[in-house]
């Protein structure tokens, strides 16, 4: 085959792989992190880790008895609460390190930022009455009342029953700000060894390339390998 014809039969062996690969494998090979997934998911005792930023106007009794009740409920705890305020000058920084760990004995910890108080709690010390002293000492102290808090929470689930747990969080509008155990890590894991899109399509097209390659120079090669053949064949019965 001259050698004009065989670049242009190789051209379009690499635009029928890359377009079949684009849109035809693709998707299909997008889809590898949630195969991975789904078969963590069938392992018995994996369990994963939710974290919630919740707003302080949820119910999280209501929310704590509901998530409870579903099937592969393993934990539920409330770790922390940030309180934003304003931005703070110096002295009014100092001021609240030096008070907020006096509010309340059931701060496990806290840390000030310039503009909000991150608050830990102590085991089996709810953000509800966290908030409530803090809420009442600040009354007290600038007497106004605080406008919005945050909640931090912790949910421990069974990893089989994870779609139902996002999906019940989904509905009241909350979604895990990060997720820990066996399928994500399955699936960052996955995700980092994948190839990108453009990558994964020029693979398919220089895969085109290597298959119009074999049927050009099949003809040349299927001898070839049969005198090899014969060749070793003799040299044995020799």
């Amino acid at each position: 085959m001259p050698k004009k014809e065989i670049i242009l039969v190789l051209i379009v062996a690499f635009l029928i792989g890359a377009i079949g690969g684009a849109f035809f494998l693709d998707p299909i090979y997008d889809e590898l992190p949630a195969v991975v997934g789904a078969f963590e998911r069938s392992m018995p005792n994996n369990e994963e880790t939710l974290y919630l930023d919740l707003s302080s106007s949820v119910n999280i009794d209501e929310l704590k008895d509901n998530l409870s009740a579903t099937e592969g409920f393993k934990s539920f705890n409330e770790e922390s609460i940030t309180i934003p305020l304003w931005t703070f000058n110096e002295r009014e920084h100092d001021y609240f390190e030096s008070i907020v760990g006096n509010i309340d004995s059931h701060y496990k910890n806290y840390n000030i930022t310039s503009s909000e108080i991150q608050i830990t709690l102590e085991e089996n010390y709810t953000s509800t009455e966290a908030l409530k002293s803090f809420s009442d000492w600040y009354k007290l102290v600038y007497g106004g009342t605080l406008s919005y808090a945050q909640v931090h929470a912790r949910l421990v689930i069974d990893s089989a029953s994870l779609d139902t747990f996002e999906n019940n969080l989904l509905e009241r509008g909350i979604v895990a700000s990060h997720i820990e155990g066996p399928i994500q890590d399955s699936i960052n894991n996955v995700n980092s060894t994948m190839l990108t899109n453009t990558q994964f399509t020029l693979l398919c097209g220089g895969l085109g390339v290597v298959v119009a390659l074999l049927g050009i120079y099949i003809d040349s090669v299927v001898p070839a390998y049969r005198r090899f053949r014969k060749f070793l064949g003799d040299k044995r019965k020799r």
